[in-house]
């Protein structure tokens, strides 16, 4: 069993972070010590190690909660695993893809030639 301190070391998530993830059944509520502090089971830092990745993919909460419930069920099929994942990559590459276009007209608009402030591209374009 760990402190709540000690799972923030091992899994360099914030202590309010895992408070909040408790409050939001993200993870199961934790066994109490008699001082009352949490005590947490080797699974919970397993979960919350699966949690920060998840967020350090960009994952939504919500899709972090269904890949969490989904497995909880080992030998059901991975098909809506495979949607989830389907769907983050597709509002990756969407993001991607309007930086580049954002990209694009910075460098458009940073290489003005005008003399004063009101000739230049940049206020002109915003």
């Amino acid at each position: 069993m760990f402190s709540i301190g000690e799972v923030s070391r091992r899994t360099r998530i914030k202590v309010p972070t895992i408070r909040y993830y408790e409050q939001m059944g993200l993870i199961g509520v934790p066994e109490r010590s008699e001082g009352n502090q949490r005590r947490y089971c080797a699974e919970s830092v397993r979960r919350l190690d699966f949690i920060r990745r998840a967020r350090e993919l960009g994952f939504s909460r919500d899709d972090i909660t269904d890949l969490l419930r989904m497995s909880g069920t080992p030998d059901a099929p991975c098909n809506d695993l495979h949607q989830i994942a389907g769907r983050h990559l597709a509002s990756v590459r969407s993001r991607i893809e309007r930086l580049r276009r954002l990209e694009a007209e910075l460098e458009r608009i940073s290489h003005c030639e005008a003399d004063s402030v009101s000739d230049c591209a940049v206020l002109e374009t915003l």
